[in-house]
C-alpha cells in the first residue's frame, strides 16, 4: 500500500491558500510601486562656455557613475531654459532667479538655488555713472534674446525709467566686452562670477569702470531674488589694487528648476552632486551654504524640502544609487507582507494540525455509528465484520506525516476493539 510520510509536502498543501493570499496581496501591491527612475535626464544650461555648462558637466560626471545619462542641451539662457521645460523638451535646467515671475506656476518647480551670480554694470570710464537711471540715452548690451541676463535688466532698466529700447543692444558676453572695449557701446550688463575671465579683464582693462550699485540694499527689498554683495577693495587684485574701492553688487541666484513630474530619485541624486559641487563656496558663498531651500525661481518642490529638512535617503547614504533605489520602490511590496504573514504564522500551524487530525478523526464517526447500529441491532454481525473491514482498509490509506502516525496506529486499536467487543 502506497504511504506518505514526506512532513514537507503535507505542509504545502496546508499552507498553498495562505501562500496564494500573499501573493495575490503582493500583485495588488505591485500596481502601487513607483516607476524606476529614468537611464537618461536631459538639462538644459546655456552656452557651451557659460558657467552654467561648466557646472551641469560636473552633475553629468556624478550622474554617469551612478548608471544614469545626464544629457546637456546648450541655449540662450535662462529665458529659453524655462521655455524648454515647460515645453516638455527637457527635464532640468538651470536657471537664473527673476528671470520669470513663477508664483502659483504648478507646471515647475525649484530644486534649490546653487550659487550667487553678481550683476555687473560696466561703462566707458569717460562717463560718470552712478545710477541705472543714468544711462538713459546711452548705448547698452543688455544681453542676448533668451538669456536671463536681459530679462533682470530689462526689468531694472525699466524700473529706473529707462525705457529708450532703441538704445539697447542685443549682445551679450564675449561679444558684448569687445564692443565695450572697442568703443562701439558705452555700458553693459554681466551676470557672471567675480571670477569670470571677462569680468577680469574688464576690471583690468584702462578704459573701462565698474559701477558701484549704491543702492544695493533698496533694489534687495524690492526684488526678493536679489542679493546685496560686496566685492572688497582689492579682491580680484592685490598688488594693483582692483578694485580700488569696495564694489556693492547685486546678485539673483542660479536655480536647479524641474519639471513637476521628475523622479523622486532623480532630484535625491540631483542636490547630492549639487552638495558635492558647491559645497566648498566662492568669493560670495560661503562653504556649506548652497544649495539652500531659499532664493528660489519657483516654489520649492516637496522632495526637496523633505532632503533639505532631513539630508539624503537613508539608503542612499550607505548603498549605491541603484540598489537604494531599488529597495526604496519595493518596499510598499513589504506591507501585504507583514499584515498578511504575521497573523499566518500564527494562525497555519494550529490549522495545520487540525487538518491532519481531520484524517483520522473523521474515521470515528463512521466507526461509532457502526457500533451504534450494531448494538441497537439494526444490522448483524455480518454486516458489521464487513463495515469494520471496510473501515479499516480506508484508514490503512489514509497518508499523515510520522508525527502523527500514533493517532493513526490508536485509530486501527480503536477498530480492532470495537470487532472483539461486538463480534
Amino acid at each position: 500500500m502506497p504511504t506518505d510520510k514526506d512532513p514537507v509536502k503535507h505542509q504545502l498543501k496546508a499552507f498553498a491558500p495562505a501562500v496564494l493570499l500573499v501573493l495575490a496581496a503582493f500583485v495588488v501591491a505591485f500596481q502601487f510601486i513607483k516607476p524606476a527612475p529614468p537611464s537618461r535626464v536631459v538639462m538644459a544650461t546655456g552656452s557651451a562656455e557659460g558657467a552654467y555648462h561648466a557646472f551641469a558637466q560636473r552633475y553629468a560626471e556624478i550622474f554617469a557613475r551612478e548608471g544614469i545619462e545626464l544629457v546637456l542641451r546648450n541655449s540662450a539662457g535662462s529665458v529659453e531654459n524655462i521655455a524648454l521645460l515647460r515645453g516638455g523638451e527637457v527635464d532640468l535646467a538651470l536657471v537664473q532667479g527673476g528671470v520669470d515671475d513663477g508664483a502659483g506656476d504648478a507646471t515647475l518647480q525649484s530644486l534649490g538655488s546653487v550659487y550667487y551670480e553678481p550683476l555687473w554694470l560696466f561703462h566707458r570710464r569717460d562717463l560718470d555713472i552712478d545710477r541705472i537711471s543714468e544711462l538713459k540715452q546711452r548705448r547698452i548690451a543688455v544681453g542676448q534674446v533668451g538669456s536671463g541676463t536681459r530679462a533682470l535688466v530689462t526689468r531694472l532698466l525699466r524700473d529706473n525709467g529707462v525705457s529708450d529700447v532703441a538704445q539697447w543692444v542685443d549682445l551679450g558676453g564675449r561679444a558684448a566686452v569687445d564692443a565695450l572695449t572697442e568703443g562701439r557701446i558705452d555700458a553693459l550688463f554681466l551676470v557672471m562670477s567675480a571670477q569670470g575671465e571677462l569680468v577680469a579683464r574688464l576690471l583690468h582693462h584702462p578704459d573701462v569702470a565698474v559701477a558701484d550699485f549704491a543702492r544695493a540694499k533698496a533694489y534687495s527689498r524690492r526684488y526678493p531674488f536679489l542679493s546685496f554683495l560686496e566685492l572688497p577693495e582689492g579682491a580680484v587684485d592685490l598688488a594693483e589694487n582692483i578694485p580700488d574701492r569696495p564694489v556693492r553688487l547685486l546678485a539673483p541666484t542660479a536655480n536647479l528648476v524641474s519639471r513637476p513630474d521628475l523622479h523622486p530619485a532623480v532630484i535625491d541624486l540631483l542636490l547630492i552632486a549639487a552638495q558635492t559641487v558647491h559645497r566648498d563656496g566662492g568669493w560670495f558663498e560661503q562653504p556649506g551654504e548652497f544649495p539652500k531651500a531659499g532664493l528660489l525661481a519657483f516654489p520649492l518642490s516637496d522632495e526637496a524640502q523633505r532632503f533639505y529638512e532631513h539630508g539624503p535617503p537613508f539608503l542612499q547614504r550607505f548603498l549605491p544609487f541603484w540598489a537604494a533605489s531599488l529597495l526604496d520602490r519595493i518596499k510598499v511590496m513589504l506591507l501585504p507582507l507583514l499584515v498578511l504573514l504575521i497573523p499566518l504564522i500564527k494562525v497555519m500551524p494550529p490549522i495545520y494540525h487540525w487538518r491532519m487530525r481531520a484524517r483520522i478523526y473523521r474515521w470515528y464517526d463512521e466507526l461509532e455509528m457502526a457500533e451504534e447500529r450494531s448494538r441497537g441491532g439494526e444490522v448483524d454481525s455480518a454486516w458489521l465484520a464487513k463495515e469494520l473491514d471496510r473501515i479499516e482498509g480506508e484508514v490503512r490509506r489514509v497518508k499523515v506525516p510520522s508525527s502523527f502516525t500514533d493517532q493513526l496506529y490508536h485509530l486501527r486499536e480503536h477498530i480492532d476493539l470495537v470487532r472483539r467487543a461486538r463480534l
